[in-house]
């Protein structure tokens, strides 16, 4: 069980430096128990006396922002920490949303990929410039705007209420696979468009030559493109849930629907384009058969090992959940 005292001080610890930490962590534990003890011996409950304690000390960020004298400056004290926050909000919501809608128009629109990555660059500046000036703009205006008499503004009035709860460790070390799942699977994805308009090969005149059959696209690419959509979904529910034999299965099933049609349509000549295929002056002599042999001994190999993988951590995780309910 954790207590308010906990998430205040992981609130106010996570926006200091490293080296910081841990003795601002001592030190506002210790403030926070001396406070909590006079409260007690005034006559005040052990509950009511940390939450009056918290409470008088106020926002954790601004109190970690004494600590270290660092001044919440830049439109004004009054609604830094309020406007900062909007603008995280808004450059990790509005902003990637903007830049993958402009994406996806331009590819949608037969746009080559420089277009698209040019045009998709430049709306993301500009989408970024705008959010960060018009709503420092707004912040600005509230701070020279005085509120009638008897009422308080549109300050936030921090509360006990807006502490933040603390991550769970296990959910802490997911965040890092789920960054590299990400990262993975938008570069695969794009790896696959690009391998259509790009220049993987050339055939010494003027047109690039794709890697994979462009007949594909027709139904293969773009199951493959959805498999990765899905891939993406399920990264994200394991950084949600953990691993469990729902997702367990729901790994075996996204694996055999991969591995299958692609091994299928690469041992049938279908997957990579007979020019793809002429540029790179294959077979290669008798050594063909022998990197065939590899190329699908790995693939199956490392689905295999994915599904045996996923299927042992669900187990693991299910033992410890059992574990802790017993507990």
């Amino acid at each position: 069980m954790t207590t308010l005292t906990d998430r205040y001080v992981w609130a106010a610890a996570r926006t200091l430096p490293e080296t910081q930490r841990a003795d601002f962590d001592r030190e506002l534990r210790e403030r926070i128990g001396d406070a909590t003890d006079a409260l007690v011996e005034a006559g005040s409950s052990p509950v009511d006396a940390e939450r009056s304690a918290l409470t008088e000390l106020g926002d954790p960020a601004a109190l970690a922002a004494q600590y270290v004298d660092r001044p919440l400056q830049l439109i004004g004290p009054r609604y830094y920490l309020m406007w900062w926050r909007l603008l995280k909000v808004l450059y990790s919501i509005v902003l990637p949303i903007g830049a993958a809608g402009v994406l996806l128009g331009q590819l949608l629109s037969g746009a080559d990929i420089g277009e698209a990555i040019g045009s998709t660059v430049t709306t993301a500046i500009s989408i970024a410039v705008n959010l960060g000036f018009w709503t420092t703009l707004v912040f600005a205006v509230l701070e020279r705007t005085t509120a009638g008499a008897g009422q308080p503004g549109i300050a936030a009035v921090w509360t006990l209420d807006m502490l933040p709860a603390l991550p769970e460790p296990a959910k802490t070390s997911r965040l890092g696979e789920l960054i590299g799942s990400l990262v993975f699977l938008g570069i695969f994805a794009a790896a696959i468009v690009w391998q259509q308009f790009g220049v993987v090969f050339h055939d010494g005149v003027r047109e690039p030559i794709p890697l994979l059959e462009p007949a594909l696209w027709s139904f293969w690419l773009p199951y493959f493109l959805a498999l990765i959509a899905l891939e993406i979904l399920f990264a994200i529910a394991l950084y949600a849930w953990g691993w469990n034999w729902w997702l367990a299965l729901a790994n075996l099933v996204l694996n055999v629907a991969f591995t299958v049609p692609a091994l299928w349509l690469f041992l049938t000549g279908q997957l990579i384009s007979d020019e793809a295929l002429a540029a790179m002056q294959w077979p290669w002599g008798s050594s063909g058969p022998v990197i065939v042999a590899i190329i699908v001994v790995v693939v199956i190999g490392a689905a295999t090992w994915d599904v045996i993988d996923g299927g042992i951590k669900a187990w693991r995780a299910t033992r410890a959940r059992r574990a802790a309910s017993i507990a």
